[in-house]
């Protein structure tokens, strides 16, 4: 399968299977992206996901060979470049990075939550290499990443950062060794679904739209994604586990 799905308790690993082409995104590729984004989404066993590849590379984005074909999307309607960078979504992914991630490749990885990056990982636009202009978000979500002049350096060099130095900068969360990006992501995972998912899924919408706006739009927003969450089975338990001093039990309804 050119992506493949898997699970470990309640986190979907979704991995690029196309290491003979360097993971490079083709038509085939983007829909079966978003068919396992899909599946994240509509499981209610599964609270998050984990976008990983198989190979040395993690994606060196788009077919160039399709490309030239003329019969390249590289995308779908709904998900953008490779099926997933303008996917709406409610559960968290995060990036585990094991090699170079370049062009749209770097924009999966933007487009993840959070990341995951061993010390072998680089992340890089090299577009304007090419004439070319990175359009699957990567202007847009580098510089909210890394800081301005940096994620200026990165775009218009078209040079590769180091994860040690994405790390250092706070685009990569967890730093390590070449081989444990799986366990590392699982790790993190672990952390995020010891909380509620339904506070988790709506505290990760409000963070996002928060990042757009000024401090008291940010906050009108919060309260208005807590509303549903607030009378539901999960925020009862919440409370009631504190006072019994247990672990709540979380149902994600």
């Amino acid at each position: 399968m050119i992506v493949e799905f898997e699970t470990q308790g309640r986190v979907a690993i979704i991995t690029l299977n196309r290491p003979e082409a360097r993971n490079a995104v083709s038509n085939e590729l983007a829909e079966a992206l978003e068919a396992a984004v899909d599946q994240l989404e509509e499981d209610d066993d599964l609270w998050m996901g984990i976008l990983a590849a198989n190979g040395t590379v993690f994606s060196a984005g788009a077919d160039l060979k399709a490309v030239a074909s003329g019969n390249a999307r590289l995308g779908t309607k709904r998900g953008g470049f490779g099926g997933f960078v303008t996917r709406n979504r409610t559960k968290p992914i995060i990036a585990a990075v094991d090699g170079f991630a370049v062009a749209g490749g770097c924009e999966l990885v933007l487009a993840c939550d959070m990341v995951v990056a061993s010390t072998q990982a680089e992340f890089g636009l090299p577009e304007v290499k090419r004439c070319l202009v990175a359009m699957a978000g990567g202007t847009a979500r580098l510089p909210k990443k890394l800081p301005p002049n940096i994620a200026m350096e990165v775009a218009l060099t078209g040079d590769r950062i180091t994860a040690e130095r994405a790390y250092g900068f706070g685009m990569v969360n967890v730093l390590c060794q070449p081989g444990e990006v799986i366990d590392k992501a699982l790790e993190l995972a672990a952390r995020v679904n010891a909380n509620a998912p339904l506070a988790v899924r709506a505290t990760r919408e409000a963070v996002l739209q928060g990042a757009q706006v000024d401090d008291l739009e940010g906050i009108r927003i919060a309260a208005e994604l807590f509303a549903p969450v607030a009378g539901s089975e999960d925020a009862k338990e919440g409370p009631i586990a504190f006072v019994e001093k247990r672990d709540p039990v979380w149902k994600a309804r």
